[in-house]
């Protein structure tokens, strides 16, 4: 069995990890076990993880204290390194190659990047950071992953979409998973209070790329014009409190519900009429997919690629629109149906691309 070590997974149970995830169960485990490096307090999943088999080691994080973090991350490779026929490194921009370095020091053969968004999403000084690694990236790594072409063209040096090592991996869901279950649809819709509402939904972190600000004008214009409607947003992050305060100002409380980073995220979609995802950009956003499996309709920015698009119901809008037009897609799109589920034909379905995946990882 070839052992793989894994970073990228934080607490957060956001797109990067359920990518990992959905990959993690379907593999052959037989044949190749992940272990997970982290420099969170804990990671989503953990508990899964280790009843998979995984091993998850945690060392202290760069922005805490940076030479303890390098100290705490060179023991680690010095220790089990050797064990590792690969590391695959799945982050969103480059601003910090510390382990491809690590990595490459201490002799994991294959050092895999992985690349999991389209824009700067860290200010300028870790864009500076960033195209400086750039240009100093194929160093260190020996094959160049990404999500999307559009996210490549963004994270890579030029040179490297040339590599016969550069490949896009499919960002591939459990189809079935999301299916749609009526008996669900009527429990969660009764959990949450919203039987007989009209219920938009969000999946994503409170961040500025995720765009809570354009999605609360949105469903403003949508409450002041029909009293059924009603948004559940699943996530957390740094934006959090912001928002919530945002929505208080607006009188919206009652008709908005957070509902955190939750694990049931594939029944919480059965609740909802419509999914609403305003990115100002994404790598490809695997919450797309996951709305689509759950044949919801779809309104999208023009920041989320379009081959994100699976199902006929998908509406992209761009940036540029006013929250009245947006408001307005949103009403149509909620009258289309979708009967055929095509995510279970597509290059998205995690059946389709585990051993792809396999021969990828673990290949030369």
């Amino acid at each position: 069995m070839k052992k793989v070590l894994v970073f990228g997974m934080t607490e957060n149970p956001g797109g990067i990890e359920s990518v990992i995830m959905n990959y993690y169960r379907k593999i052959n485990r037989d044949k190749v076990q992940f272990d997970f490096l982290s420099n969170s307090s804990f990671i989503a999943y953990e508990d899964e993880i280790k009843s998979l088999g995984g091993k998850v080691y945690f060392i202290t994080p760069r922005k805490k204290n940076f030479l303890k973090f390098k100290l705490e991350l060179n023991s680690f490779m010095c220790e089990h390194a050797k064990e590792y026929e690969a590391i695959w490194v799945n982050i969103c921009m480059l601003s910090n190659i510390d382990y491809l370095v690590a990595a490459k020091k201490y002799g994991i053969p294959k050092r895999i990047i992985h690349c999991h968004n389209s824009a700067n999403d860290g200010g300028k000084l870790k864009y500076c950071v960033h195209q400086y690694n750039k240009k100093r990236l194929a160093k260190y790594a020996t094959h160049f992953w990404s999500c999307s072409e559009s996210a490549s063209s963004w994270f890579f040096d030029e040179k490297i979409l040339h590599e016969p090592t550069y490949k896009v991996i499919t960002n591939a869901i459990d189809v079935k998973k999301y299916s749609r279950d009526e008996n669900t649809r009527k429990e969660y819709r009764k959990k949450f209070g919203v039987e007989d509402k009209i219920v938009i939904g969000h999946v994503g972190r409170f961040h500025f790329q995720k765009n809570h600000h354009l999605l609360i004008k949105i469903f403003k214009c949508l409450a002041e014009r029909d009293p059924r409607y009603h948004l559940l947003m699943i996530g957390q992050g740094e934006l959090e409190q912001e928002i919530k305060g945002i929505v208080h100002k607006e009188k919206l409380d009652s008709r908005v519900t957070f509902l955190g980073a939750r694990n049931d995220v594939d029944k919480v979609y059965q609740a909802m009429d419509l999914f609403l995802l305003p990115s100002q950009f994404e790598g490809l956003g695997i919450v797309a997919l996951e709305a689509q499996a759950a044949l919801l309709p779809c309104v999208l920015s023009d920041g989320v690629p379009d081959i994100v698009k699976v199902n006929d119901n998908v509406m992209f809008v761009s940036l540029k629109e006013t929250p009245e037009y947006w408001a307005c897609v949103v009403e149509k799109m909620l009258q289309e149906t979708q009967s055929i589920n095509k995510m279970m034909i597509s290059e998205y379905n995690i059946e389709k691309q585990v051993q792809n995946f396999e021969r990828e990882l673990i290949g030369k």
